[in-house]
């Protein structure tokens, strides 16, 4: 899938392992290529879900966001956590202080992204949709989970995409409270996931 280049490209961070805070990834990602050039299609062309990856833009602008932890902690709602944004499962057998190797973290990122894809393949159903909003949904299956994204839990965003409705979609991608509490980390990532479902734009709202 897309994400082995991605994770190529990461492999000098092993010595910042142990870090005690998120490591900012425009640190870590040397000189990572436009996603386009290795589409072998017109991103901007909808078409299944299912034959859509992640692109690397996308993989780039999340270890942004989450940032590369090799130690355990816990996010801002309490849950261990560790890698790029990966909570932990009972079979991962960690807890919080210990640490874990730079591929392992890379290897968790790769699996949690194809969960991600899969929800939205799940969630989509037969709605056409480009690379950049696929890309979108992946981040919101990412950050959010599939059960937050349930008919249920987000009623509105599965009605916008049976109505095939995209700009309703896009005003539905805004998710800003973890523990019941606004982040303002989730505010912004909230604002970038929207440009990128809207118009392409990955860029990081901080910047502006």
């Amino acid at each position: 899938m897309a994400l082995g280049f991605s994770a190529a490209t990461l492999t000098g961070t092993s010595q910042l392992a142990l870090s005690a805070g998120p490591i900012a990834a425009q640190s870590q990602i040397a000189d990572v290529e436009d996603a386009a050039s290795y589409d072998l299609f017109d991103p901007t062309e909808r078409r299944a879900a299912s034959e859509l990856t992640a692109s690397e833009r996308l993989i780039e602008a999340m270890i942004e966001e989450e940032g590369v932890r090799y130690d355990v902690y816990r996010d801002v709602a309490g849950y261990p956590t560790v890698g790029v944004g990966h909570l932990l499962l009972p079979e991962d057998n960690l807890r919080v202080g210990d640490t874990i190797s730079h591929e392992r973290a890379m290897d968790f990122l790769e699996s949690d992204i194809a969960k991600a894809e899969d929800i939205v393949v799940r969630l989509v159903g037969d709605l056409p949709i480009n690379q950049h909003e696929f890309d979108a949904l992946v981040d919101l299956a990412f950050n959010v989970g599939e059960g937050t994204l349930s008919a249920d839990e987000s009623p509105r965003l599965n009605r916008a995409i049976e109505a095939a409705d995209y700009d309703r979609i896009a005003d539905e991608l805004n998710y800003t409270t973890a523990g019941n509490r606004v982040a303002k980390g989730l505010v912004y990532r909230s604002e970038r996931r929207q440009r990128i479902f809207m118009a392409s734009d990955y860029s990081d709202p901080r910047e502006v």
